[in-house]
């Protein structure tokens, strides 16, 4: 077998470790570089701060915005959601003797007296007397109007079923919308014993007081309230 000469082999190793040398020297750049970039990075963040936050408007004023930008209500469009039972509305099942609502404690005494006796009495035919509407404030007459003008599609034909807030008998307490068409109809038989008179021939429920009707019965009826001169004023 022939052996390599010592001074080979020595050769050799030199190349090795020089070769060993020579990546250990390049890593160790490698890693400095890289270890520069990030202080570099780290400073340049910390010079330059965190991104500024984008702060959006506040809820209350997008609210105002919002508002703002919303077209305005004609008069009088919210007047339906404004008015109440202070205001006279009579939820079902009301009569004459409930005086905690004020479409009922509002009417004029005497005629409340009038009324109270006559369903005393209708009680023992078997019959009570409701009120579907009594007493009103003049914002709930004005809504009961409008919504007629809608309806009738004129104010002239409107005036055949409501009054104005200045000429109306509710508005003053002194008329009542009797129900249902037994009440009503028991009225018109007996109602004039007591004072009280249907006064529309269009609206045999609308009752108001006349005295006078106890002893020489109730007036002839107008065709609707048009004909009513109060309703001319």
């Amino acid at each position: 077998m022939t052996r390599t000469p010592l001074s080979a082999r020595t050769s050799t190793r030199r190349l090795r470790w020089l070769l060993v040398a020579s990546l250990v020297a390049v890593t160790a750049g490698i890693t400095a570089t890289l270890g520069h970039l990030t202080q570099g990075s780290t400073a340049s963040a910390a010079t330059t701060g965190p991104a500024p936050a984008v702060h959006s408007a506040p809820a209350a004023s997008l609210t105002r915005s919002a508002a703002a930008a919303a077209p305005s209500r004609p008069p009088g469009s919210d007047r339906r959601s404004a008015v109440g039972v202070a205001d006279g509305v009579v939820r079902h099942g009301v009569t004459v003797f409930d005086d905690a609502v004020p479409a009922v404690a509002n009417l004029d005494p005497d005629l409340l007296k009038a009324l109270r006796r006559a369903a005393r009495e209708a009680a023992d035919d078997g019959v009570e007397l409701s009120v579907n509407s009594g007493w009103r404030s003049a914002a709930y007459q004005e809504q009961l109007l409008d919504e007629a003008v809608s309806k009738y599609g004129s104010r002239k034909e409107a005036a055949r079923w409501v009054a104005t807030a200045n000429t109306s008998a509710h508005v003053s307490g002194e008329a009542v919308d009797i129900g249902p068409s037994s009440a009503a109809t028991w009225l018109a038989r007996h109602g004039a014993g007591y004072g009280l008179c249907p006064i529309y021939r269009n609206e045999p429920w609308h009752y108001e007081l006349r005295p006078a009707a106890i002893n020489g019965g109730c007036p002839r009826r107008y065709a609707d309230p048009t004909q009513d001169p109060r309703m001319q004023q």
